[in-house]
């Protein structure tokens, strides 16, 4: 957002500060003002001089020698203008002068250029004409200049006077950062009125008087809305017997300092309202919209429009248009259309002024590749009373202008207004929360300034409707805060319990898992969670697996990066293949990274997200190695109960017989196992692997960093060995849940220490060893206690076809 400071002073008389008192004071009240540029920079001792009379230059054909009245004195100036003519009013720098640049448009040095008095091909010149290039302007900003030569100006202009004041020159630039929730900082009254309650000077917003003709607006146009929740309110005016001309210089000069071409009367004052009030305007010929109708619907899916710069433009339903009764004639918030646009011949002009809904505005401006001034500020949402004071605002320009005549009454479809934000006004907890002293009346003081009304009875602060940004408490404080000043707030300790920040519980056990694993000799890998469908084939994964079940991305990089994962190993084994082909020996690597499970295909709501804890290896270490890790990790974080292992885990991509799924308190929480030799070879790794899966969901609710200590036992512990000559296919956790099953309170600890399989042992058993550890906490055990538990537990084996070796 850009402002001249002589427009703001229009509405904030008195306000008298250098351009660097303003930058800073708005920028501390809350309006950040990112630089200021002078217009009159590098302009000096410029006057408005008068061609007396013209001579041609004795020694060249295409220079001319001028006697100019500058007031005090009568000068001469040679130049090789070609527009000038005796009587005419010019710029003229004086000796010892400065211009901004040179004539021929290019870019301004920085310190100008400075004018001296010199001979031109042997006659003397004292100061120089200037174009409107070399005042640092522009035609487009000028329009009335003429494209080569000197400007000229009109014949009111005072001899000796001024010229950079004649021209508006003498002003200052300034360039706002507003967020796009301050929509009213978006207009020149907004940053007016913030500069007022800043400077603590009166607001003076133009006041808009019209003085309508005896006609009725419905005579002329009716409107009908058919899709509300896109354009809340459409307001419309017509204006009669328009006369269409240039526009006064005033208006003209802040268009222009603004960096909007004055282009008419009628084109100027839209665009002026839209500095001015924060509205975007638009103006039909109402001769061209048929049946006297303005309907705002929607588009339909094909259609094609062409807008007032001459392009074809390619619609669907979600683009609002206005339309007449035969043919669409705009693109709502957007760019009117080539059909409907306002030419010399206009008589009669329909003037819109609306609110339309600011999402819609933006995608339809991106669907259709236009994005103007006007998309740019219906897309932030604004308040819909301001559509009337606006188009009530042209009107007043209109008549002022002498542009045309006012047509009585308003053209007006409204849905209902959302009502005014009401928030309780705290004083003490606004001083509370600010650490200041201010006192009440001060506070709403500030709050009158921004129009801010106050139901002193109920102790309630009123919101203005263009204040949407207001929502509670937090807003009015900072309110309070900007404009008391933010430098003045003392420098306070902060109030309240001070907390330890830490880790959240499900972050400490990942944290934990890494821990775990780079004690254990692991490198941590960050994988992708965008992969190729293929992975499913490489992990030999049956057509109907679950897993096949992915997320598929709408926009992907290409094929190797188009689905989301389901299985985390795909990362591991290409991170472990990689190495393995860079001939690294004993590589041990961890990820905790998430895998993407759908609810639904084709995808209705977010995926769900589990986190995994995948660790990879090859070369030193083997299945009983993971399986250690696992039971480390497990440990550590308070698992301490009996962990199962399940050999039927049925994972196609693990070797068939080394393989088991992870249980615990009777759920599958992870699996671990060999690699298949096929998938192996998908990968081109050329020896074992090892991997295991931990599903961290799983596993976080059993468990806990509570740690309950014991003393140190008072009473002597008994030791049993038993040796069993087991069936092969009876597993050690078998054995090891009958033992634990059966020996009670007293058994303290079991412990496997030896198997063998061998000649000494008959075909189809294995021998097994275990030792047992009794130990009562409250007395000294007795031979018959632990009788009593060997019994029971030997009793229990012999069910699973398990014999006592001799």
């Amino acid at each position: 957002m850009n402002t001249t400071l002589s427009w703001i002073k229009a509405y904030v008389p008195g306000l008298s500060c250098t351009d660097q008192e303003y930058f800073d004071a708005m920028t501390m009240s809350g309006t950040k003002v990112e630089n200021y540029e002078r217009l009159d920079k590098n302009l000096e001792k410029i006057v408005i001089g008068q061609i007396r009379s013209i001579e041609k230059h004795p020694d060249a054909d295409k220079l001319i020698v001028c006697q100019v009245d500058i007031g005090s004195e009568t000068i001469q100036i040679v130049t090789g203008a070609s527009n000038v003519k005796e009587g005419d009013k010019v710029p003229v720098v004086l000796d010892g002068g400065r211009v901004a640049g040179g004539h021929d448009g290019g870019p301004l040095p920085e310190d100008g250029i400075r004018i001296k008095a010199g001979k031109l091909r042997g006659v003397p010149s004292n100061g120089m004409m200037c174009s409107i290039e070399e005042l640092g302007s522009s035609r487009e900003m000028y329009p009335e200049a003429p494209e080569n030569g000197i400007y000229i100006f009109d014949e009111n202009a005072q001899v000796g006077a001024d010229a950079v004041e004649a021209l508006g020159l003498h002003d200052t630039v300034f360039e706002y950062e507003v967020t796009n929730n301050r929509i009213d900082c978006f207009s020149i009254l907004g940053i007016a009125r913030e500069a007022a309650a800043t400077f603590r000077l009166p607001f003076n917003p133009p006041k808009v008087v019209l003085h309508e003709n005896q006609e009725n607006v419905n005579d002329y146009i009716s409107i009908r809305v058919e899709d509300p929740d896109l354009c809340p309110r459409y307001c419309a005016r017509v204006c009669t017997n328009i006369k269409i001309g240039p526009s006064p210089e005033w208006m003209q000069r802040r268009l222009a300092a603004s960096g909007i071409r004055p282009i008419n009367n009628l084109v100027d004052i839209t665009n002026y309202v839209m500095e001015e009030y924060g509205q975007p305007m638009h103006a039909y010929d109402l001769s061209t919209i048929a049946g006297g109708q303005i309907i705002v619907r929607r588009a339909k899916d094909g259609d094609e429009f062409q807008t007032l710069d001459g392009q074809m433009r390619k619609l669907d339903q979600d683009v609002l248009m206005i339309c007449d009764a035969e043919k669409e004639i705009g693109i709502a918030g957007i760019m009117g259309g080539e059909n409907s646009k306002i030419t010399d011949e206009v008589k009669t002009v329909l003037f819109e002024a609306a609110c339309f809904n600011g999402t819609n505005i933006r995608k339809s401006a991106k669907r259709i590749g236009l994005r103007t001034d006007a998309s740019g500020i219906f897309e932030k949402g604004l308040d819909p009373h301001n559509a009337e004071a606006a188009i009530n605002r042209a009107c007043q320009l209109i008549e002022e202008l002498g542009c045309g005549e006012v047509v009585g009454g308003i053209a007006d479809v409204c849905e209902p207004m959302k009502e005014r934000v009401r928030v309780p006004f705290q004083p003490e907890r606004i001083n509370r929360l600010l650490g200041t002293e201010i006192s009440e009346e001060e506070m709403l003081g500030y709050f009158k300034a921004l129009e801010f009304d106050y139901d002193e009875k109920e102790r309630v602060l009123i919101a203005p409707t263009f204040r949407q940004d207001i929502e509670g408490f937090a807003d009015v404080a900072e309110e309070v805060a900007r404009f008391y000043g933010y430098d003045k707030i003392p420098t306070t300790l902060p109030t309240g319990e001070a907390t330890t920040g830490k880790l959240s519980f499900k972050l400490r056990i990942e944290q934990k898992a890494r821990d775990v694993a780079e004690y254990c000799g692991f490198s941590q890998g960050m994988c992708y969670s965008f992969e190729s469908p293929r992975v499913f084939d490489k992990l030999l994964l049956d057509e109907n697996d679950p897993l096949r079940r992915a997320v598929t991305i709408q926009n992907p990089l290409g094929e190797d990066f188009s689905i989301m994962r389901t299985v985390s190993l795909n990362g591991i084994l290409t991170s472990l293949a990689t190495n393995y082909n860079r001939r690294n020996k004993d590589v041990k690597l961890y990820e905790l990274g998430n895998i993407y499970i759908p609810k639904a295909l084709p995808v209705t709501e977010l995926p769900e997200e589990r986190m995994q804890f995948t660790l990879g290896c090859y070369g030193e270490g083997d299945f009983f190695t993971m399986k250690g890790v696992v039971e480390e990790f497990l440990e550590s974080i308070g698992m301490k109960g009996k962990k199962d292992y399940d050999p039927k885990a049925g994972k196609s991509f693990l070797h068939p017989g080394r393989q088991a799924n992870v249980i615990y308190d009777g759920k599958v929480i992870g699996f671990l196992g060999e690699v298949h030799p096929q998938v192996l070879d998908n990968y081109e790794i050329g020896t074992r692997a090892y991997v295991a899966v931990l599903d961290m969901p799983q596993i976080v609710p059993y468990a806990t960093f509570d740690r309950k200590y014991e003393g140190i036992a008072k009473y002597p512990a008994v030791n049993r060995d038993i040796s069993m000559v087991v069936p092969r296919e009876i597993l050690a956790g078998q054995i090891e849940q009958i033992i634990a099953q059966r020996g009670g309170k007293i058994l303290e600890s079991y412990s496997l220490f030896d198997i063998y399989e061998g000649a000494q042992i008959k075909q189809g058993y294995k021998s097994m060893a275990y030792t047992l550890v009794f130990r009562a906490k409250d007395r000294t055990l007795e031979e018959a206690d632990v009788a009593a538990a060997m019994k029971k537990i030997l009793n229990g084996l012999q069910g699973l076809g398990i014999e006592l070796r001799a």
